[in-house]
């Protein structure tokens, strides 16, 4: 019931608030329409002086003075002068305003990372990270916090917005209490200067992963991709009577000191903590499903309930007794205020129990190319990308017709994610699709199917033909011409990779969506 409380009073708080604090601020400008971003931070001076001199020396007050030539709008978090005076108070390099401006460089970083490459109001916020970089090329997320007297947001676990949705000509303000500085630790960075997470440390230092979780995404120049931690407190150790390295190695992985072996249990335990791709609390939510991990099995996470819940039913860890009711807490949590954390590496989400590995279990799996790190750049803005160099992928293999990535622009786009691929000839392509719990499943193609010009094609899993002849010209509909065809059903014997591969029988335009596997009961 925690999260279901929480937000329902969040919402409630933030409706009320909002709604009041619309009323003071319209009363102080009346013609916001042809008043940019800039203008009000000059109109305001008096209270936004410390940051109007960053913005100007990082020289980004023309751009905030113009509309966004991608016709998105922006988002600045505007910190106070207050906030700008606590920086330089708290950050141990710039004692003055006046260091602070002469180190050009840092400026313009600053002032961008405050900046969304997109208009985004308060009641648009994901549970995670917003939707568009800053002009810094950073992430920032988004945070709900819940007092006995107040609700509000939190930007990046730093900085709380105090007056939301200010709308200027050429997008958003939203005033925050706190700078935002810049995240430039990795996930491990974090865990090491963070004493409180010593055990799981060590047991990062001792199985050798060390490297998987000290990348630095940005200036790293390999086409990486982030990955996601979750991790437990020490306290939460300390709670199973875990105090040290040495009592969570003999728990996991009692007479076996081989630990940076990958049949090692401590290993497996710790890279079981580790999940691909950089996901965030919003990504969780309303799915049920195994997210792959970097040890030898998956992680089930189940968001179709109130919680998030991490291994439902596989362990019983407390029970609540009250009067005549009894709740069994048979699932690991998640500390919701704060987790999505965001660092270089990636994300970071904090969880309640220790968390071991339990025997997977089959789950409902969408793929949707999101493994290739090109594509995942390629998200950031709309367009039509042709692939002309195949090293660039790692999973997808094609010949015949050209392959394109297409990120739309069109909110009306039926597609999921508002992206797929595209081919149009006489086509062959492999898509090697991460680890799936062995078992029978029914698989499905996601594909538009509403035109005469679509191909005819045949499906093969791991070189074995599923399914018969599959007509793409038909399925779909005006309002949404994507389908869900049927293709057959697989049985898989191993938990590994699969190669899927489509070929065209009769030539035509191909636009893939994604994959679906669904568990066979």
């Amino acid at each position: 019931m925690y999260k279901g409380i929480i937000i329902l009073s969040l919402f409630i708080s933030l409706f009320l608030c909002f709604s009041c604090e619309k009323k003071t601020l319209e009363a102080g400008f009346e013609d916001m329409v042809n008043m940019t971003i800039y203008d009000y931070i000059v109109e305001h001076k008096d209270t936004f002086s410390n940051f109007l001199s960053i913005l100007e020396k990082g020289g980004l007050d023309k751009t905030l003075s113009a509309y966004n030539p991608n016709g998105i709008d922006y988002t600045l978090f505007l910190p106070t002068n207050d906030a700008v005076d606590k920086f330089l108070k708290e950050n141990g390099k710039y004692k003055t305003m006046g260091e602070l401006l002469q180190d050009a460089e840092y400026v313009k970083i600053l002032c961008r990372y405050h900046v969304v490459n997109m208009g985004i109001k308060t009641n648009d916020f994901p549970f995670g990270a917003l939707p568009e970089f800053t002009l810094s090329g950073d992430q920032l997320t988004v945070g709900f916090v819940v007092e006995p007297d107040t609700s509000y947001y939190k930007i990046n676990n730093q900085a709380s917005i105090s007056k939301p949705n200010i709308e200027a000509s050429n997008g958003y303000v939203h005033v925050v209490e706190t700078m935002l500085t810049p995240v430039t630790f990795t996930t491990y960075g974090w865990l090491a200067t963070h004493s409180g997470y010593s055990i799981f440390k060590a047991a990062i230092d001792a199985t050798g992963l060390k490297d998987t979780l000290n990348i630095n995404l940005k200036a790293d120049k390999r086409l990486l991709r982030p990955c996601t931690l979750l991790v437990e407190h020490d306290s939460i150790f300390n709670r199973r009577n875990v105090r040290s390295f040495a009592d969570l190695a003999n728990l996991i992985s009692p007479g076996n000191t081989n630990y940076k072996s990958k049949s090692n249990p401590l290993y497996n335990y710790v890279a079981y903590h580790i999940l691909e791709g950089g996901l965030f609390l919003d990504d969780f939510e309303g799915i049920g499903t195994n997210y792959n991990t970097y040890s030898d099995i998956p992680l089930n996470i189940n968001g179709l309930g109130i919680d998030i819940a991490i291994n439902k039913g596989r362990e019983v860890f407390d029970m609540i007794i009250h009067n005549t009711d009894t709740t069994k807490i048979d699932w690991v949590g998640l500390l919701y205020d704060a987790s999505n954390l965001i660092t270089q590496s990636g994300s970071v989400h904090f969880v309640n129990q220790i968390m071991k590995q339990v025997s997977p279990v089959r789950a409902i799996r969408n793929y949707e190319f999101w493994e290739e790190t090109l594509f995942s750049e390629l998200r950031l803005e709309a367009g039509s990308y042709q692939i002309k160099d195949p090293a660039l992928l790692s999973r997808i293999k094609w010949s015949g017709a050209d392959l394109f990535f297409v990120k739309s622009s069109d909110p009306d786009e039926q597609a999921w994610s508002q992206d797929y691929l595209y081919l149009n000839g006489d086509f062959r392509i492999t898509y090697t699709i991460p680890k799936i719990v062995q078992g029978k499943y029914t698989v499905f193609l996601g594909a538009h199917t509403n035109s005469q010009s679509n191909a005819l094609i045949e499906f093969y899993i791991d070189g074995k033909k599923i399914g018969g002849l599959i007509d793409l010209t038909s399925g779909g509909s005006a309002s949404n011409p994507y389908a869900r065809k049927e293709i057959g059903t697989v049985d898989f014997q191993r938990y590994e990779d699969h190669v899927i591969s489509i070929v065209s029988l009769i030539p035509g335009m191909f636009i893939w969506d994604y994959l679906r596997f669904e568990p066979v009961q």
